[in-house]
């Protein structure tokens, strides 16, 4: 009962954090994967047409598999999120107006990071 009675919310988190996701491929410093990561998590108690489609997805739907399955991150991606994160930490060092801005979100960037790097890779 509650879950139906949430459904709506659940579908319009999942398809706002799609659009996230999916501006984040052009927009440097917005994250991709977690936001098709929480569609599909949002997807699947709110549309299971949407989960369906992402979980066919060409891109997203290994990623997905892989998180729901074992909580998984590969290599590839693990990569690449270290060096989006490690050339944002440079752009804010260069045009943050106060040094402990860019030290803040680098903080927090490290901090995932590190949490990243210690998921297990997809077997």
């Amino acid at each position: 009962m509650a879950r139906s009675r949430f459904r709506w919310a659940w579908w319009l988190l999942a398809y706002l954090s799609l659009g996230l996701g999916l501006i984040g491929i052009v927009v440097p410093g917005l994250p991709t994967v977690p936001f098709v990561l929480l569609a599909a998590f949002a997807a699947a108690r709110g549309s299971q047409r949407l989960h369906r489609w992402l979980l066919a997805h060409r891109q997203f739907g290994p990623v997905i598999r892989d998180w729901e399955t074992q909580g998984a991150v590969s290599r590839r991606a693990k990569w690449l999120a270290t060096i989006m994160m490690s050339a944002c930490a440079v752009i804010m060092f260069l045009t943050a107006p106060k040094t402990w801005m860019a030290a803040t979100g680098t903080a927090i960037m490290a901090v995932v990071a590190a949490w990243l790097w210690r998921r297990p890779e997809p077997h």
